[in-house]
Formats: structure tokens, sequence, C-alpha cells
């Protein structure tokens, strides 16, 4: 009985103790009262006294959203007062929309109802939407909008070098640059904040009136500062106007992404090939699915990025991925990218203009110039300038900008190409297959080859497109002696390219691969047989005439 009475004691006073202590901790420990209290202490007196310690939310209703975010980032609810000046305690950092009415979740994810640092930002078990880290935090404007026209990184670089180089920044701010006091009182944020200029849809005859201004003024900045802008000039600059959204480094993430041909082996949002996963949802990967055994520590989303693009087949053991030898800087821009690609699960009368022109009319997220498709498409395989490229454990990639190439391809055999592919091969039939690329855009990559080659033309053909008549078994012993080594024994390729591909034989007049054979192809493996060399035995052009007879016999068989 008297053991009785002490467990019932002891287990009592525990209870009690263990009671008190969550009362403790809930109105005294929790994270977001914590911080409040800080905040109390560091406003102005009559500040503080108006400062009520209490949970706060922000509830959106049209993006279904609930958020206690600014029960510790306080300065950011409504009608609330926090530290100015303070980034986690003041006011949000200004941006187009009203975080009020989007909640806070929408754009940085994160547990939003949570109440504790760790839970909101889903650094905890089974979240599968951590908060988008912070150098990052302008990837969540892809929660809801699809940027479009966004051109090549290089052109990129031009129009915003270009825009530093015209004094541009001595009257306008971009991005938290420019428009500050020089000597004599030139500059000083004459003209607007530029940073958002292709959301507003900024004045498209700023040039005329500028230099208006410019010719009529003898002094100040107007003479200083402006000046003429040539017409090839003025478009690179509009081209990098049309970027600036109020999100910087998104768009530099995004024309870089479309300058290195990832579309060419990955869909986004519909768009792109089939070799690689589709990348539209990569940015909401959730990291209790994500395999970290070949990430060096922290074991977070960003070093899973950055790791995958140093050294894709260590990460993700027989990635077809090559490792592209990239920079810090571009891996960098590249993680934001990757990041940015998210969609909230919004009501569609919420969504951006952009969003809607790109899933419901089709509109580009690239611009469809010649360079920008090339790079979107087709620089991964064929290198940045069409030079080729040669990846640890795969075939080489054929050397499109080669002189000799374009010069017995005529753009039909081109076109086809693209529009066909090689079946069997790496090289998709972009003309034929979903996210590929349209008749107008292939004319234009076309066109870019050639001009990236310095305006190599077709040397035009006389002949009709099957005229070799040679001896099909000399023909059949001189490309065993002479090419089965690069193209293989049944023309499969290794490492020259393959011959017996139904596509190439149907496109290739008897001309083309004559010449080939002839002439070869300048800084490439392939040697001309028409002189031969101290490793390559001559032949004549008979005996060339013979092989293409030869190899127009898989033709027949298929």
């Amino acid at each position: 009985m008297k053991a009785n009475k002490h467990l019932l004691l002891w287990s009592s006073i525990g209870t009690l103790l263990i009671l008190m202590w969550a009362a403790f901790h809930e109105n005294y420990l929790q994270d977001w009262r914590r911080v409040q209290r800080n905040i109390r202490i560091n406003l102005p007196q009559d500040q503080a006294k108006a400062f009520s310690i209490q949970l706060r939310q922000v509830v959106a209703p049209d993006v279904k959203v609930t958020d206690r975010c600014v029960s510790c980032h306080v300065g950011m609810a409504p009608g609330e007062t926090g530290i100015e000046g303070n980034a986690l305690y003041g006011r949000h950092a200004d941006v187009v929309h009203d975080s009020n009415t989007l909640g806070c979740t929408t754009c940085h994810a994160g547990q939003g109802r949570a109440t504790t640092t760790d839970a909101a930002h889903g650094n905890v078990p089974h979240w599968p939407r951590p908060l988008i880290p912070k150098e990052y935090a302008y990837a969540g404007c892809g929660s809801c909008h699809t940027h479009l026209d966004v051109p090549h990184y290089t052109r990129f670089t031009h129009g915003r070098v270009l825009f530093e180089q015209n004094d541009c920044l001595a009257c306008h701010k971009l991005d938290g640059r420019g428009g500050t006091l020089r000597p004599g009182g030139a500059g000083g944020q004459e003209g607007p904040d530029l940073s958002r200029a292709g959301a507003r849809r900024h004045d498209k005859d700023w040039y005329p009136k500028h230099l208006a201004s410019h010719n009529a003024a003898t002094v100040g900045p107007w003479q200083s500062a402006f000046g003429q802008i040539p017409e090839k000039d003025l478009s690179a600059i509009e081209e990098y106007l049309k970027s600036r959204v109020g999100a910087p480094g998104l768009m530099e993430g995004k024309a870089m992404f479309h300058s290195l041909g990832c579309r060419g082996c990955h869909k986004v949002s519909g768009v792109g090939g089939n070799d690689g996963p589709d990348l539209t949802f990569v940015g909401q990967r959730d990291p209790a699915l994500t395999p970290f055994q070949h990430v060096p520590p922290p074991h977070n989303l960003t070093n899973w990025f950055k790791e995958h693009f140093r050294n894709p087949s260590k990460v993700v053991p027989g990635s077809l991925m090559p490792a592209l030898g990239l920079s810090e800087e571009q891996i960098n821009l590249l993680t934001l990218y990757m990041f940015s690609l998210r969609r909230g699960n919004y009501p569609e009368a919420q969504w951006p203009k952009d969003r809607i022109e790109a899933e419901r009319f089709d509109q580009r997220e690239f611009s469809t110039d010649g360079p920008t498709l090339y790079g979107t498409y087709c620089a991964a395989c064929h290198g940045p300038s069409g030079e080729g490229m040669r990846y640890a454990g795969m075939s080489p990639f054929p050397s499109v900008g080669n002189p000799d190439f374009l010069r017995l391809a005529s753009d039909e055999f081109i076109t086809g190409t693209i529009k066909g592919g090689r079946p069997g091969r790496r090289m998709p039939a972009w003309g034929d297959q979903e996210g590929g690329l349209r008749a107008e855009e292939i004319t234009r990559v076309v066109q870019h080859l050639r001009r990236m080659s310095g305006g190599v033309q077709y040397q035009g053909d006389s002949r009709p497109v099957r005229w070799a008549n040679g001896d099909i078994q000399t023909g059949k012993r001189l490309y065993r002696s002479n090419c089965i080594l690069c193209h293989g024994e049944n023309g499969e390729g290794k490492e020259g390219p393959a011959l017996n591909n139904p596509n190439l034989l149907r496109l290739a007049t008897d001309t083309y691969l004559f010449e080939t054979t002839r002439v070869g192809r300048r800084n490439t493996n392939m040697n001309g047989f028409g002189e031969g060399s101290t490793v390559l035995q001559a032949l004549s052009d008979k005996e060339i005439e013979a092989i293409v007879s030869f190899i127009r016999t898989w033709e027949e068989k298929k």
C-alpha cells in the first residue's frame, strides 16, 4: 500500500514538472517568442509599447497558402513594425508583388505553418519542400513565372557590356548598381530604375528621345554621359533590358542553360530532348529521395546540383551526361536556374502572362534566333562553334561547323539531318519529335551554321544524286583495309560517324560521299585519301568510287 502511494506521488510530481516545462517552453522558449522579444528590445520606446508578442500569420486564399513565417520575420507582416534596416526583422525587400497577398512559401518554399526555425525552413525529415537557399532566393520566381525569349548567354553578356560602356549607369540604377552622384553633379539617378525594365515594358522610343536631349544639351550628364549608339548595339542593349525582370542572376542562369545545349538531352516544360530526365520540376526535388552517397557534406540540394554539374557520372552512376568542364561561376548560375524549375499548383486565374503564353500559346522560353537555337539544342554535342565534341567513354560528335563539311552539304542535306536525325545514334529527329524544332527554326540553325563557319556555301553538284558505278567487291576490300577502324565493319560507327545509317544514306549524294573520302575533313581524324600521307595510302578516283558503291549496298539492303 505504501509503495503504491509513493508511485502515485512521484508520478504525479513528474507529470506536473513535465507540464510546467511544456508551459514554460511554449510561452518563453519558442523560437518565435525569443525573436519577438529581441525585436521589441531593439524598437524605439513608443513602438515597443505597441508591439505585442503573439503568433502571426498571413493568409492568401487566392493561392491557398497560410504562412506563419511572419511570426519571426515580423516586419514583413501587414501593418507590423519591424527593425528598420534589418534584413531578417525589417520590411520585405522591394519586389514586384505584394508579399502579403501571395504569402511566403509561394515564392520561398519551406513549411509555412510551422512555428520553429528548422521546421519552418523545411530542414526536418520527410518535409519535401525545404526553403530555397538564401543565395538563390530569386529562383522562387519560377514557381509562377516562365520568362520568355531569353537570349544566348554571349548575346546577353554583350548587351550588359554595351549597357555599361555607353555609361547608362550614370543615370539609371540596375539591380542595385548605378545612379550614383559624380564629380560636378553629373549622374545621380536622373533616369528611372531599370531593374524591372523587361517586366514593365519600358519605353521602346527611349533612344530617339535620349538622342534629342543629348543634341539639345551643352553641359551636364545629357551632354557628357550619352552619345550616339550604333544600330547593332542598340538591339543588343534592348535584348538585355528585356531580361531585367527584377530577379538578378535568374535570367543569366537561364541564358547559360540555353547556351550549353542542355535541352538537347533534357525537356523543360515539354520542350527539349529525351536522353536525360525531364527537368521541369527539378527545383522541387525531394531531398529524402535524393541519393547523397557520392556528394560531400553538407547533404543538401545545393551541393547535389553543384557536384552533379562537376561530375555527373560520379553523383549518378551510369549517367550518360558528360562532364562539361564548367567553371564555378557557370555552375553557380546553373544551380540558381535549377532551383527555379518548380511550379506552384495555383489556379490558372492567378498565372502571370508569361506562363500563360508559354503553356497555352507555345511561346518559346528562349530567343529563336539562330545562335540561341543552336546553343539550346546543339552546342553540348557539336561544340559552341560547331567544332565537334569528345567526351570520355563516348563516340566523338561530328564537327558540323567544319568548312569541308559545309562545302559539300546542301541546305536540304543539313535540314533533313536535323529534321530526321540519325536513327540508332544520339542525334534525335528534331523536326519530328514532340518538343523539338519548328521548320522555321531549323532554317535559322542552318543559316547560323554557315555564318558561324565564315559564310561557307554549298559548292553545288552538277552530277546526279546517284552516279557512282564502281566495282563493289573492290570497294568492299578497300573499305575493310582503310575505313573499318573508324567507321566499323558494317558502317555502324566507332571513332567516325555511322555510314550505315538510313537517314544519311537517303540524304547524302554520291558526290558528298566521294569528296568527303577524297578530301577529308580538316582538323579532324578524317584525312583525305586523294593524296595520301606517310601513314595513309593514296586512293585513285576509281577506287574511291568503288568504296562509295560498296557503301550504297547498305542502302539497298535496308
